[in-house]
């Protein structure tokens, strides 16, 4: 069974996710940029691109708050209940594939 979500800031369509596969416990998607992804693509890009040690983990909790302060949703077509990123889903973006947890 393969699921299907919307990445959405408001009423805008952020992009696409479409599940292919699962590596527990992560969802592995293809993800298809929508009409308001330029709004948001540096904010994905700086956390695809963090790398290296992070001790105290600031510069993580840094680009992670800068994600949430957008405040994105993915919504499923299933009709279940949509989830707010980083409280109730975990979703990494780079390029064309994303991993969702929740």
């Amino acid at each position: 069974m393969s699921a299907t979500w919307w990445l959405m800031q408001g009423e805008s369509a952020v992009g696409e996710l479409r599940q292919y596969g699962v590596d527990q416990p992560v969802f592995l998607c293809h993800f298809t940029p929508g009409p308001a992804w330029e709004t948001v693509r540096a904010q994905f890009e700086a956390w695809s691109a963090l790398r290296g040690q992070d001790p105290d983990g600031s510069r993580t909790a840094h680009v992670i708050r800068s994600i949430m302060d957008l405040g994105l949703r993915l919504v499923p077509t299933d009709d279940s209940p949509s989830m707010a990123l980083f409280t109730e889903c975990i979703l990494r973006i780079d390029g064309h594939t994303a991993r969702l947890r929740y």
